[in-house]
């Protein structure tokens, strides 16, 4: 339980980060961030330890210590933190798993998540670097007839080119596979609200 997702808010109520419900007590603790319910009021430790006590289980999920029980948290407000993450995407598999929607980028197949690779467009045997714009989901089907070749050399299409995702797409596509309906309310206005970059 303790390291459940809590949705992490900068002081502006912006969606930006995850984190376990053992730093976000911890954060509040140290009265660094408020806990945020779904009517949208904050609470201290203290407070939200009070309004725990009154909370019957019913579904609810709890953390019991010898002297009190308190509510997991699912949203925290950090109080003095107003930045934004930092905009880049970490180069790595679940990020491209994310990016490219587990969907092979050649056939348009979905299938279970085992059976989809990495595939390189310029083949590394012929000089292609593992980057964001030379890497793309692909099943095993089409992984082994493309090969070691080129998409010149086939008759097979990118059914979109591969580039390097908005900072903010992974971290909405990970809030939305989420069964937090109080998360949605963050999630969407910051997708909405988020300034777009140029490419």
């Amino acid at each position: 339980m303790l390291n459940q997702g809590v949705l992490v808010l900068n002081k502006h109520w912006t969606a930006i980060h995850v984190c376990s419900v053992r730093r976000a007590l911890g954060l509040v603790v140290e009265d660094l961030a408020r806990v945020v319910n779904a009517d949208y009021q904050t609470f201290d430790f203290n407070s939200w330890a009070e309004l725990s006590a009154h909370i019957e289980e019913n579904g609810n999920e709890f953390i019991h210590t010898p002297r009190l029980q308190v509510l997991v948290p699912e949203v925290i407000l950090l109080v003095g933190y107003h930045r934004m993450p930092p905009r880049t995407v970490k180069f790595n598999r679940k990020n491209i798993y994310i990016r490219d929607g587990y969907t092979c980028q050649y056939c348009g197949a979905t299938p279970p998540r085992e059976e989809l690779t990495i595939d390189h467009v310029i083949p590394r045997s012929r000089g292609g670097r593992s980057t964001w714009e030379n890497v793309a989901l692909a099943c095993q089907r089409c992984n082994a007839k493309k090969g070691n070749r080129l998409l010149t050399e086939l008759t097979m299409k990118l059914t979109r080119p591969p580039k390097r995702p908005h900072w903010f797409s992974t971290l909405r596509t990970s809030l939305r596979n989420t069964e937090r309906p109080v998360w949605q309310k963050f999630v969407d206005v910051a997708y909405w609200n988020v300034p777009l970059e140029e490419e």
